[in-house]
């Protein structure tokens, strides 16, 4: 059974920053990358970002980039999420996921994690 454990989040004032971490355990052995989408109230789950395990290719959405920076630790099954220059609409449940392929669309994710709260305040 696949596991994700995500940790790292919390508040923090617009302009702050945060890391968030995904440790990743169990079936996630045949995931070829691993991503981090978010969900705020009222939304749909959206993109934020993802890696590829074997090339390290990073892909973006287009509301972090240039500020989220994804990267990932192979010997540690691990992934995290520097998050820079945040903003108050980056105010959301941060979710760590696992795909057979890489995507940025949130249902074609695998397994996930249950998600953390990032909240930042103006």
């Amino acid at each position: 059974q696949a596991q994700l454990d995500e940790s790292g989040g919390g508040s923090v004032q617009a302009g702050g920053s945060l890391r968030l971490s995904c440790a990743a355990s169990g079936r996630t052995f045949s995931s070829n990358s691993m991503g981090w989408l978010r969900q705020a109230p009222g939304k749909e789950r959206e993109f934020v970002a993802t890696i590829i395990w074997r090339s390290g290719i990073t892909y973006y959405g287009d509301s972090v980039k240039g500020r989220f920076t994804i990267s990932r630790d192979n010997a540690k099954n691990a992934v995290y999420l520097q998050m820079n220059s945040l903003k108050p609409e980056d105010t959301a449940v941060y979710y760590c996921a696992a795909s057979s392929i890489g995507t940025m669309t949130p249902s074609n994710y695998d397994y996930w994690g249950q998600g953390i709260q990032v909240t930042v305040s103006s």
